[in-house]
């Protein structure tokens, strides 16, 4: 099983970056997915979540900002973060969880059943 993230870079505030979660060894529709990301000092924290069947979560900070997607049939997950920020610096990384649940997105870092290696996303003028 591999994650393999990607679409990481530097970004001037306001910017626009597109995170991509590749998959390999697993199929995706039994997975909830999640991006967590993790700042320097910081501990590890949730960003965005997609339950199987579509349904989503953010993180009170990124609300309205940051889209999840995912497309099962490419075993692909995606983060569409606009309107960056400077405090949204950090390594980005996607996990899979997988479950019975269609709906669940309640899954927290120590529950995760794969990560993926990190992308790193810098937001700075």
């Amino acid at each position: 099983v591999q994650l393999q993230a990607s679409g990481g870079g530097l970004v001037q505030p306001g910017g626009s970056l597109r995170l991509s979660c590749a998959a390999s060894g697993l199929a995706l529709s039994t997975y909830s997915m999640n991006w967590f990301r993790q700042a320097p000092g910081k501990e590890r924290e949730s960003v965005a979540a997609i339950s199987r069947s579509g349904h989503t979560d953010y993180a009170e900070s990124v609300k309205g900002r940051f889209t999840i997607s995912r497309d099962n049939a490419k075993r692909t997950l995606y983060l569409q973060m606009n309107d960056l920020k400077p405090e949204d610096t950090a390594v980005y990384y996607c996990a899979a969880k997988f479950t019975f649940s269609d709906i669940r997105t309640d899954f927290g870092k120590n529950d995760q059943s794969y990560w993926g290696q990190g992308t790193q996303v810098t937001v700075s003028s």
